[in-house]
């Protein structure tokens, strides 16, 4: 019978994180690496990357590395698998925390801004998965994505009011698709053994919007059942389980990480 800290380890597993260095993707890097699973950190600033892997090294003992990736370029996504699984011999877990959001509202949106928002944030994801596909076939592994509250409710205007950074459409409807490709993978990959699970966070603005617009922060706070913003860390409990063992019988599921946001 396997005990719960079995479960939980993934020492001997290769973690690769698109977008591992950003705002949330720091939190899913120092959740992985906490259980023991060598991790490469990827997106276009591999400096931010390097610095990140480097600190995990040091605090968890682990084997970090970094890795380039433009997820608008295949060639740059499979030379990226290629590195990972090179340099680890594996790729067991795929988490795809990349994201872009240009904070448009429904007026200022045009035909580019929502292209690229669809790009990154959805047809990259597609791309990701589709390489990463024959590695993950190998290990019977498992893949994370990240998608928003917003992929399954709509912002409330209200909220943005004064803000320019308004919540923009494009950004909403990747995140649907991305709760939905999910949901196909989980069913098509299933006969080789993979699990593809999503993670819905709430409202996690960054820091600098919560100092610069504390108004808009208190709404945000205001409209949470549990009466606050997320915080980075509290994605690391969902992370663990999604990535280890402890999911093992669990797939195709999209977990809300809001505070409850939703239900009212």
């Amino acid at each position: 019978m396997s005990i719960v800290s079995d479960l939980m380890s993934l020492k001997g597993k290769t973690v690769l994180i698109a977008g591992g260095a950003g705002y949330l993707g720091t939190a899913f890097c120092e959740t992985v690496a906490e259980l023991g699973a060598n991790i490469v950190i990827a997106s276009r600033n591999t400096n931010k990357c390097e610095e990140l892997a480097k600190r995990l090294e040091v605090e968890y003992e682990i084997s970090s590395s970094s890795c380039y990736l433009d997820l608008f370029d295949r060639q740059s996504i499979k030379d990226c698998i290629d590195y990972s699984s090179n340099v680890f011999g594996s790729l067991d877990v795929l988490i795809t925390s990349a994201w872009s959001g240009k904070k448009n509202s429904w007026d200022s949106i045009n035909d580019e801004d929502w292209d690229y928002d669809i790009e990154v944030c959805l047809n990259g994801i597609f791309r990701l998965v589709k390489e990463c596909t024959p590695a993950l076939k190998q290990s019977k592994g498992v893949i994370v994505t990240i998608a928003s509250m917003y992929g399954h409710t709509a912002p409330d205007h209200r909220l943005y009011k004064d803000v320019p950074q308004a919540n923009p459409p494009s950004y909403g409807a990747a995140k649907a698709g991305v709760i939905q490709l999910t949901k196909y993978l989980s069913s098509f990959l299933s006969p080789h053994g993979i699990r593809a699970n999503c993670i819905s966070p709430g409202a996690f603005p960054f820091k600098e919007i919560s100092t610069q617009y504390p108004e808009f922060n208190q709404r945000l706070c205001d409209k949470n059942p549990l009466g606050r913003i997320g915080e980075p860390d509290d994605l690391k409990g969902v992370t663990a389980l999604l990535c280890t063992d402890l999911s093992q019988y669990i797939t195709g599921q999209n977990i809300c990480v809001d505070g409850g946001w939703a239900v009212w």
